[in-house]
């Protein structure tokens, strides 16, 4: 499974080997780094929540979108904008102070 985050232009993807047992910590330190990289300061938007739920939505999706993604979308996560991508792709977009949009995408493993 991967996880691709980007500002504006630049992004980075982060690899899940185990979407049930992944390092959390690690992840955000990727994302609040990269953030930073970019001048930005995300903590505050709670993704060290809504990557957990992304995946959980998209694990399994190889097969199609489970009914958890389309719930997650149906309920949505704070200010972000969430959207189910053919594949089984889920993606979450917020808008930032600098007039960028941070943009989270989780993959299903495909083999």
């Amino acid at each position: 499974m991967d996880i691709d985050i980007s500002i504006g232009k630049e992004s980075f993807t982060i690899n899940i080997d185990n979407p049930f047992h992944f390092d959390l910590s690690a992840v955000m330190r990727n994302v609040v780094d990269f953030g930073k990289d970019k001048g930005m300061d995300i903590k505050g938007l709670r993704i060290e929540q809504l990557i957990p739920r992304m995946i959980r939505g998209v694990a399994g999706c190889e097969g199609g979108c489970p009914s958890d993604a389309k719930s997650f979308i149906r309920e949505g996560f704070g200010n972000f904008n969430l959207s189910y991508v053919e594949g089984g792709i889920l993606k979450a977009e917020h808008p930032l102070d600098n007039g960028e949009r941070l943009q989270i995408k989780v993959f299903p493993e495909f083999d």
